[in-house]
């Protein structure tokens, strides 16, 4: 099992909007590209917000291959509409993961 963990600091002034369209638009998106069996999206807690809340959207795929077919045909699409949508009002960062348990 991989992980493809998404980690966003959010601007206060997108916070309500961007969380909708993570939970009803871009997650479904990703997950409907076929390439990963599930997502989650957490509020990271105990955290400075003072600029706004962070959080992490985590992409499960079954295989190394599933996440790079996702990285080599769709993530350039999404980057571009996240940006296209909330400009510079977020900042992100990214993370793989392997499940070893």
């Amino acid at each position: 099992m991989i992980a493809y963990n998404v980690t966003i600091k959010l601007d206060w002034m997108i916070h309500e909007d961007w969380l909708e369209w993570m939970r009803k638009e871009h997650m479904p998106e990703v997950v409907a590209t076929g390439c990963f069996i599930r997502s989650y999206l957490f509020r990271i807690l105990e955290t400075d917000e003072n600029e706004g809340p962070t959080y992490t959207a985590q992409y499960f795929a079954q295989s190394k291959a599933d996440y790079n077919r996702y990285i080599e045909m769709h993530s350039a699409l999404y980057r571009q509409k996240a940006f296209d949508l909330w400009g510079e009002r977020f900042i992100a960062f990214r993370s793989l993961m392997e499940l070893v348990q």
